[in-house]
């Protein structure tokens, strides 16, 4: 099974209400190509020669994708932008910058290749049964793009207070995706650690550089680091405690899959953070209670009465060597985790899809799928459920 081999296999469309009603933010319908949308806004912020925190954007779109999404600027141009991989197109005026509130789902259109005809069939049974059955509500991947070979969350070792820790794995940890000059800068980072001033030399100018640069103008015995990750932007330390959450929820939904499913009805599918389970048929009875469920983000901003869901919650982050009320952000104060609930089920709307011969793979069969799915799914959580389950 070959997704995403091409952008045009993997088609993203956000769907939003919001109408130009007038206003100082210019809306724009953004269509991009094969980049992520922080990579994205740093090329808007580039080439259009304006200050990022005048954009805003409702959701996170996958880079190995061709995706249109909705951004604003604030007195941004009113008309077409065409830059590198990216289009804007103008929408008009509105009185507010876009946010996720503002998103009413994503409508996917995605190629699944190089089946064999005894994997189109397992698919298309297990396309049925998602539709009775729904899938887990996973966080996949995408979410974790700032793990590294470690497997150690930047946003754990800052509300532990290891501001040191929190910044080598920010600044210096390799990732599998680095390009080739941000491995050499992280190479020089790891080497010169704790060095600042050689550090500082051997970096090229950069945003590193310049958090390296406020610790080398520190005394050498009382090195800041509190104030040196204070100075990562704003938007990469949010990524930061999101996917931290992200994974303490995913854990939450683990254990509720191992109660509703049989381990015979049960199959492993690996994630960056580790590998969750998934079901093909959940028992009937404990499935209902969790039909229409929905699980809290954890966060000590949870104010939950004692009983079966706040032990639950407890359990996951204690594993973390965190208690539930030390999960939280002291320092900086413009930082903090999301607070709301996430569905524990998923049933994709206006599902169809359609087999056929597969013409990069001759002998081959291919799969096309279209569905909707809420804010904040994942289809690539679905394709797993039906090619690897």
């Amino acid at each position: 099974m070959k997704l995403k081999r091409l952008p045009e296999d993997f088609l993203v469309e956000e769907l939003t209400n919001l109408e130009p009603t007038g206003g100082d933010y210019a809306l724009y319908r953004m269509t991009k190509t094969s980049l992520g949308t922080p990579e994205a806004v740093d090329r808007i912020v580039s080439q259009l020669k304006i200050q990022r925190h005048r954009i805003s954007y409702g959701g996170l779109k996958d880079k190995h994708a061709r995706t249109t999404q909705y951004v604003t600027i604030r007195f941004g141009a009113q008309r077409d932008s065409r830059l590198e991989q990216i289009d804007l197109r103008y929408l008009g005026q509105v009185d507010c910058a876009f946010t996720p509130q503002h998103i009413e789902g994503n409508r996917f259109q995605l190629m699944i290749r190089d089946l064999s005809p005894e994997g189109v069939e397992r698919a298309e049974k297990a396309l049925a049964e998602v539709a009775k059955w729904g899938v887990p509500n996973y966080f996949d991947d995408q979410r974790f793009g700032s793990l590294g070979e470690s497997g150690e969350f930047v946003g754990r070792a800052w509300c532990l207070g290891d501001f040191e820790r929190a910044l080598w794995l920010a600044l210096a940890e390799p990732h599998a995706e680095d390009r080739r000059d941000d491995r050499e800068q992280k190479a020089v980072l790891r080497k010169h650690w704790g060095q600042w001033p050689a550090c500082k030399q051997a970096l090229e100018r950069s945003h590193r550089r310049s958090i390296v640069t406020y610790l080398a103008d520190k005394p050498p015995d009382r090195p800041d680091y509190r104030g040196a990750f204070a100075r990562i932007r704003v938007d990469l330390r949010g990524l930061y405690l999101s996917a931290f959450q992200s994974h303490l929820w995913n854990q939450l939904l683990a254990g509720v899959v191992a109660e509703i499913a049989p381990p015979s009805e049960r199959i492993e599918i690996g994630l960056r953070p580790g590998p969750v389970p998934f079901f093909r048929q959940p028992d009937p009875a404990g499935f209902e209670a969790w039909r229409e469920a929905t699980l809290p983000l954890p966060s000590a901003r949870l104010h939950l009465e004692p009983g079966p869901l706040l032990e639950r919650i407890e359990a996951v982050v204690t594993r973390h060597g965190l208690p539930l009320r030390e999960l939280r952000v002291k320092y900086p104060r413009d930082s903090f985790f999301s607070k709301g609930d996430r569905s524990v089920l998923l049933w994709p709307r206006n599902l169809s899809h359609a087999p056929g011969a597969d013409p990069m793979y001759p002998g081959r069969r291919l799969l096309g799928m279209s569905f909707v799915l809420p804010r904040g799914a994942y289809a690539t959580m679905l394709v797993k459920r039906i090619t690897e389950c």
